[in-house]
């Protein structure tokens, strides 16, 4: 099959529950093999789309395909195509591992010696073999979570439905789950909804940011930064005067201002922080001017990237303007402030 195979296909999707739209005119694409992370604060509408794409919900209007097979006409046809890990996966508690395993498989079609081979093989890729005997009840956040990211992928589905994959786990659990998600890389198209954006910006080939049932953003991270970060940070560890330093970076062009500093350490040498408008490269210039100036010695500069979050803020603020006259007239200032707390639909 070829790589840029479509195995989701979503046109024009609309949602609504009465007079409330929950998702409005959403259109994406999603390739075999890419992993594409689904962003989006609080009632934006992603669990809605999420639940329309596995059929767990039918859409008010619009197409979705699995595998260019229609989901509303055919939704057991493509439940069969999919591998789903909602959040709080709810698990059995008095099974112990393989026995639910063993049964999520019969459920899905597999049988005799293709059952076996699939259980074992899922147990050794989420690193499950010590516990296949274990009870699920008795289990850690971080199993409970491999248990049910290996029940998804047991049949090997075309499609894997991540929602928080890692809510809840601590750093060294979160770092299994990535790597966990790493492996099969390639082998199974995933889309995974998470607030945890550095974990979404270090899996996702694929962004996509949907803000009041609209998708307002899509790309890649770096292509999202180039597109809504109009500003580049330098930090630079220097050793001089901060008046000297503002009326320097002032002399070198009127795009760089001195946003903030540190007080100095015990060698003299001080952290600032350099705001640079616009995506223009001043790394070199900043060394050159910086470097030669008798009054300074520079010991360090660093570009730092936007991150993800600062992204995800410049998007969903950017489209406040145009989705609230859309929407529900009358909304707060509060309102408007998106958070990346539990979505609500």
């Amino acid at each position: 099959m070829e790589s840029n195979e479509l195995i989701i296909e979503v046109e024009n999707l609309a949602k609504r529950y009465g007079r409330t739209t929950a998702v409005n005119d959403v259109s994406f694409s999603v390739r075999r093999g890419e992993i594409v992370g689904l962003l989006g604060p609080n009632g934006a509408g992603k669990s809605t789309t999420m639940k329309i794409l596995t059929g767990f919900q039918q859409a008010s209007s619009g197409i979705v395909r699995i595998c260019g097979i229609p989901v509303a006409a055919r939704p057991m046809e493509t439940k069969r195509r999919i591998g789903y890990m909602p959040e709080n996966n709810p698990l059995p508690e008095d099974l112990r591992v393989r026995e639910y395993l063993g049964w999520r498989a019969r459920l899905k079609g597999l049988r005799g010696r293709r059952r076996r081979e699939r259980i074992e093989a899922v147990l050794e890729l989420c690193d499950l073999k010590r516990a296949r005997r274990r009870i699920i009840g008795r289990l850690s956040k971080g199993y409970r979570q491999r248990v049910g990211i290996a029940d998804a992928i047991l049949a090997e589905p075309d499609l894997i439905i991540m929602d928080e994959p890692t809510i809840g786990l601590d750093p060294h659990q979160i770092v299994m789950i990535r790597r966990l998600i790493e492996s099969i890389r390639g082998r199974m198209s995933m889309v995974i909804s998470s607030h945890i954006l550095p974990e979404i910006e270090m899996t996702c080939d694929r962004v996509l940011i949907i803000n009041g049932g609209r998708i307002v953003a899509a790309g890649t991270p770096e292509e999202l930064r180039h597109k809504f970060i109009d500003r580049t940070i330098y930090e630079v560890e220097i050793q001089g005067e901060t008046d000297t330093l503002k009326g320097e970076l002032a002399s070198l062009n009127t795009a760089l201002t001195l946003e903030s500093h540190e007080p100095p350490n015990r060698d003299g040498y001080f952290v600032a922080r350099v705001r640079a408008e616009g995506t223009e490269d001043w790394g070199e210039a900043l060394i050159q001017t910086l470097g030669q100036h008798p009054g300074f010695r520079l010991r360090s500069l660093n570009r730092r990237q936007p991150t993800l979050e600062e992204v995800f803020l410049a998007a969903t603020r950017r489209s406040w303007d145009t989705l609230l006259p859309e929407r529900n007239g009358d909304v707060s200032r509060e309102q408007r402030k998106p958070t990346m707390a539990r979505e609500g639909r």
